[in-house]
């Protein structure tokens, strides 16, 4: 199937329906904000942001809209003083959400509007926090796709990225942001293309859509050294000394790379679908490979969404590291439910045998309490180490550990673990 022909037959986009309720409750949502704001006389700006104000929404079961309130320079405590504003907001469903600032969540008629507090600022240099950035994204996407195609490929890419599970640069995810994909369309100028530099990169990714440097490459040496880890370098074209994929690691890009590899060779429909993971299958392959098949939930009190999220899933990769140590995993699964609750899954075996390392051979008081301790002892290049069985299976292992470290998993926030027999 030739793939031009395959996308054109795509569309992502809201019906003209949904755009008019989410216009309508929009503007009622701002209306009211702006009447609060007089009657507290607090001097800012509320001005909406994110894919809605953009144009590259993509269909969706609910929407969510953020609204951003730009306080004034002298303003400090901005969760506070927004707090004053929300007050006001009598007869709905609101939440306050902690974050580096707390922002306000408000529902009205089945869509979320997320209130987000920001200073005001005239140059992206001068900002506070990353969200201060939002007035200059939503600007900057809107001039370049204005009047364009842009905002279809945008649109197709989204899709693709949530379909994958990419898509966010929460912790929990370490993915493409809305602005990030928005700015990776806006420099390749298609869906295709960017999926076709993704499949074949080999080495880093660098990229710089508004050409703030005459090569890519020497944004290498005007950004944060911590920021240009990751596989793909994205220069915000609103501040050169931004990288707007800091957030993005190997894993999600080697998925994605995968993903598009795959798609390039046979289009199909179903890399625009979100995949339904099938526990059933992943627990008779298995059996198939005479493996140890685990299901484990994990329970946190911290707050829905970024927060809980990251927690669950440092988590998970914590217990990983541990089962490493007696069993090699040869499958896993992470599935994180939005609220305070993760599902992971593991097809394990055991490695059968671990060596233990211990001290030099003439360390005498630390080498014979190793010898002491442990049967199988052999020397390698002055050093003790010691052959120990794995005797138990991954389900025993783990009702042990979980029972002896009830401390350390509280203080991870992880209040509840659970196995499925």
């Amino acid at each position: 199937m030739q793939l031009k022909k395959f996308l054109s037959g795509l569309d992502f986009g809201p019906s003209n329906e949904e755009l008019v309720k989410l216009k309508s409750e929009t503007a009622q949502i701002v209306e009211k904000l702006n009447q609060a704001v007089k009657k507290e006389r607090i001097s800012c700006q509320i001005f909406v942001g994110g894919s809605f104000a953009k144009g590259t929404l993509i269909k969706q079961k609910g929407y969510d809209v953020d609204v951003f309130v730009r306080f004034d320079w002298e303003y400090e405590n901005l969760s506070d003083d927004l707090a004053r504003i929300i007050k006001h907001f009598k007869g709905y469903k609101i939440k306050r959400m902690h974050g580096s600032r707390d922002y306000f969540s408000i529902e009205s008629k089945g869509i979320v509007f997320e209130i987000i507090p920001v200073t005001k600022i005239g140059k992206p240099k001068e900002e506070r926090n990353v969200t201060d950035l939002s007035y200059f994204h939503v600007n900057y996407v809107k001039s370049k796709i204005k009047g364009n195609k842009l905002v279809r490929e945008i649109q197709l890419a989204k899709r693709f990225f949530h379909a994958q599970g990419v898509y966010g640069a929460e912790s929990y995810i370490n993915g493409f942001s809305g602005y990030a994909v928005e700015c990776l369309i806006i420099n390749y100028k298609s869906f295709e293309k960017m999926l076709k530099e993704f499949a074949k990169a080999k080495e880093r990714l660098v990229l710089d859509p508004a050409k703030h440097f005459r090569k890519p490459e020497e944004a290498l040496f005007e950004l944060n050294e911590s920021k240009i880890h990751g596989p793909i370098v994205l220069v915000d074209p609103t501040w050169k000394e931004r990288n707007v994929l800091a957030a993005l690691n190997d894993g999600t890009f080697n998925k994605i790379k995968e993903t598009a590899q795959e798609f390039l060779r046979k289009p199909s429909i179903k890399f625009f679908e979100k995949q339904v993971f099938d526990r059933e299958k992943m627990k008779t392959r298995a059996k198939v490979k005479k493996l140890e098949f685990l299901e484990l939930v994990l329970k946190t009190d911290r707050q829905e969404g970024d927060i809980a999220g990251t927690k669950l899933k440092k988590f998970s990769n914590f217990l990983d590291s541990e089962l490493n140590k007696y069993f090699k995993i040869s499958e896993r699964e992470f599935e994180y439910d939005e609220r305070q609750e993760a599902r992971i899954y593991l097809s394990v075996k055991s490695k059968g045998e671990i060596v233990r390392i211990g001290p030099p051979e003439n360390m005498e008081k630390h080498a014979s309490a190793f010898r002491k301790a442990n049967k199988s002892i052999f020397v390698k290049n002055g050093i003790l180490h010691a052959r120990i069985k794995v005797n138990l299976n991954a389900k025993s292992f783990l009702k042990d550990w979980i029972k002896t470290n009830r401390e350390k998993t509280k203080q991870m926030g992880i209040i509840e673990i659970t196995m499925s027999s």
